[in-house]
């Protein structure tokens, strides 16, 4: 049996968070004793993994440079004396790493998940120097070791393994009881969008795009799932441009499976992502979905076929495909439907956590 203990900054109902919890809850038990630790705070995803028989531990790291924090994770490591460690994200891969050094852990795994073009030069200083001491890097699409690389980390280093979705849970919601719970017309069509406000998704983009569809339709509304430092802004925007009756903030929302099934497409804005897990979870729900044309949504959205892909910032081309979809009932269940099937035979959960399993029984030795 070997002992995998797995250390991310939050429990966060976010993507990497997301897959985490899928992979720590499906390795085969006969094979693995899995242990999970918080870096920062829990979340939502914290009780998941209990209910799943899975031990968690908040270290409850509070500052950037926290060296108290660093101390009880260093003192969890030794407790549990895992046979691997597998890190998560910049901060925990950061501090993960060198507490499992520090503690005598013999393995190493870490998990990039973005290309992350904030990061500055001394964040990669620190990526390159934990690089060398790390058995193998995980990724859930080739563009990101792609960019890791460019900035100097050892190419063999790294494994790509896709994200995993599986089909969200029924829900018995009908579409007229959620726009009258939303307090939208019988008729609204809607776009919907689903992710952190702050730089990187771009949301203003969605909105200048909604007073453009707003020109040749009156029943659309764009839905904006996610709370985010630029919540006050974007709204100022929405007010600015006189789109208030056709955007709508809802916040964060723990009942996303009852939302998706009944957008009419998923739109996805980006100007960088790694492999978005609203993009397949949108898909899979057969929920077509135009995003912007970069890599990891590259991976997902074949034009034509399940989406459509736009320039990043083209306001225009997010307007005309989402028209296209929602005035084209045909065209929408065709793209929704081959949207599901590619999920189903190439991103499944099974897949990720086999791939998984298998990379640390290369390591361990069985």
């Amino acid at each position: 049996m070997h002992r995998i203990l797995h250390v991310i900054p939050s429990l966060d109902r976010s993507g990497a968070e997301k897959q985490l919890t899928l992979l720590a809850a499906g390795l085969p038990r006969t094979e693995f004793e899995v242990h999970v630790a918080a870096l920062t705070r829990g979340g939502p995803l914290e009780a998941e993994l209990r209910n799943a028989g899975i031990p968690v531990t908040v270290i409850g790291k509070r500052w950037k440079l926290d060296p108290a924090a660093f101390a009880r994770l260093e003192r969890h490591i030794r407790a549990v004396a895992p046979d691997l460690v597998h890190t998560w994200l910049f901060a925990a891969n950061s501090y993960g790493r060198l507490a499992a050094l520090r503690a005598g852990v013999g393995h190493l795994v870490a998990a990039e998940r973005c290309v992350d073009q904030w990061k500055s030069w001394h964040e990669f200083a620190v990526d390159r120097w934990l690089a060398k001491r790390t058995d193998r890097i995980v990724v859930n699409s080739p563009a990101i070791s792609e960019f890791c690389v460019r900035h100097g980390l050892p190419a063999e280093k790294f494994t790509v393994i896709p994200n995993g979705v599986s089909p969200l849970p029924p829900d018995s919601t009908s579409r007229v009881e959620l726009l009258r719970e939303l307090g939208l017309p019988r008729d609204a069509r809607l776009i919907g969008t689903i992710g952190r406000l702050w730089p990187q998704k771009r949301m203003k983009d969605l909105i200048w795009a909604t007073d453009l569809v707003k020109v040749v339709r009156d029943d659309v509304h764009l839905l904006i799932v996610g709370h985010g430092p630029q919540r006050a802004q974007l709204e100022r925007y929405r007010r600015l441009v006189h789109i208030d009756d056709k955007v709508h903030f809802l916040g964060h929302r723990s009942d996303v499976p009852r939302l998706l099934p009944h957008f009419d497409v998923l739109a996805l804005a980006s100007g960088y992502e790694g492999l978005p897990n609203v993009v397949m979870e949108a898909l899979i729900t057969g929920v077509p979905v135009v995003a912007t044309d970069i890599p990891g949504s590259r991976e997902l959205v074949v034009p034509g076929e399940n989406g459509y892909l736009v320039g990043v910032g083209d306001r225009a081309g997010f307007a005309r495909y989402c028209l296209k979809i929602i005035e084209d009932p045909e065209l929408r269940s065709r793209l929704g439907a081959a949207g599901r099937r590619r999920m189903l035979d190439e991103f499944s959960v099974a897949r990720m956590v086999e791939r998984h399993a298998a990379l640390y029984r290369e390591l361990l030795g069985g």
